[in-house]
């Protein structure tokens, strides 16, 4: 088993999400081999999230194997993604939280401030009155307007290119995911206004073709995530990993 996956036999999606079911139902051998045949692609990840190189000898490659394994542990391939898409998000969500909590070790006041700023956000929104709250979603929805036709797009091509299969959006959706969630990546797609396809190919186990084939809806969520749209993301909330 460890050599096949080694080999790269089983590199295509469908069957690295088998593999994960395997692991996830209890076969010890597939769960080992996965962990080993994938040491790469954790350092890969928790390099790319901490912006410095990681071997075995950091912490931060711990959490990123235990990410892994939780991420065995908690696929689900009917929703869509593909295993490692899912490995990477639940990874670097890890380890954006240790270096939270490493950060508010050393800053309590900034944490302190941090937690009130988002306490005072949450309190904000529920303070509307419905009117208001009618009155905010338009002008999200003229402003959100405006950020899409900067990059050429309208609300009525994206009805036309948004993916039509379920598991096809999903994907997309976790690229878009990713893309929001790191510096380097939305960096470029704000300054290029284009996706960095190369790098994404090399974070997801998606082809080329189909990065292309949705990149105006993937660059529609992305500003979407990265807006304060906080209204407008409700209708997205049951999609975020």
């Amino acid at each position: 088993m460890l050599l096949s996956i080694i080999h790269g036999i089983f590199n295509k999606k469908q069957n690295m999400n088998e593999l994960a079911q395997l692991a996830k139902a209890g076969d010890k051998e597939v769960l080992h081999d996965l962990l080993f045949a994938n040491t790469a692609f954790m350092k890969k990840t928790a390099s790319f999230v901490c912006k410095r190189p990681i071997d075995e000898h950091d912490e931060e490659f711990s959490i990123a194997m235990n990410a892994f394994h939780d991420a065995i542990v908690t696929f689900e391939p009917s929703k869509g993604a593909s295993f490692l898409t899912f490995a990477h998000l639940i990874i670097k969500r890890r380890l954006v939280d240790f270096i939270r909590q490493e950060s508010a070790r050393n800053e309590k006041l900034q944490y302190v401030d941090e937690s009130s700023q988002t306490f005072l956000d949450h309190q904000s929104i529920h303070t509307y009155t419905e009117t208001q709250q009618v009155e905010a979603r338009k002008e999200e929805l003229v402003l959100y307007r405006q950020a899409l036709a900067n990059y050429n797009l309208s609300f009525k091509e994206l009805t036309k290119c948004s993916p039509k299969h379920t598991d096809s959006r999903k994907t997309a959706f976790y690229i878009a995911q990713i893309i929001s969630e790191s510096d380097e990546l939305y960096t470029y797609l704000i300054a290029n206004k284009k996706l960095p396809i190369k790098e994404i190919e090399s974070l997801v186990e998606v082809s080329r073709k189909t990065i292309e084939r949705h990149r105006k809806y993937i660059i529609a969520v992305v500003l979407l995530l990265n807006s304060d749209f906080n209204f407008l993301k409700d209708y997205v909330k049951g999609e975020i990993i």
